[in-house]
């Protein structure tokens, strides 16, 4: 059984904000800490984390939706690509983050801390500073 899971996380910024800052190399990379090159094209490749990360952009419905697939250096060469879906929610005051990560390699449970530490933390100081 592959790994899932599902993290919620409220921005005070609109979903425009975090959609374009997400698919933009120089903003994910402010945004995170970390080296990024991204695109906002459908079935182009993106890396993060200074190539830690990588993998194809699926589908982009503008301001709403990003799916992605994603895998890491500690994925084995015979391992599929898991799957990120990045749902933004307008909310009073902001955007409700739905992240949705499937297809993890069996074992590896280390993402979903990862998420929150290397992404969500960085990203809430980068946007209370726009």
């Amino acid at each position: 059984m592959k790994e899932k899971f599902e993290i919620r996380e409220f921005f005070n910024v609109s979903p425009s904000v975090i959609y374009h800052a997400w698919l933009d190399s120089n903003a994910h990379t402010a945004m995170t800490g970390g080296e990024a090159e991204c695109s906002a094209i459908v079935d182009e490749d993106f890396s993060a984390w200074d190539g830690y990360i990588w993998g194809k952009n699926v589908q982009l419905v503008n301001n709403q939706e990003i799916v992605q697939t994603w895998r890491t250096t500690e994925f084995m060469q015979e391992d599929e690509d898991s799957m990120v879906t990045i749902l933004l929610k307008e909310v009073d005051k902001g955007t409700e983050l739905i992240l949705r990560h499937t297809n993890i390699p069996k074992g590896q449970t280390q993402y979903e801390e990862g998420w929150k530490e290397n992404y969500f933390e960085p990203m809430k100081t980068y946007f209370s500073n726009l």
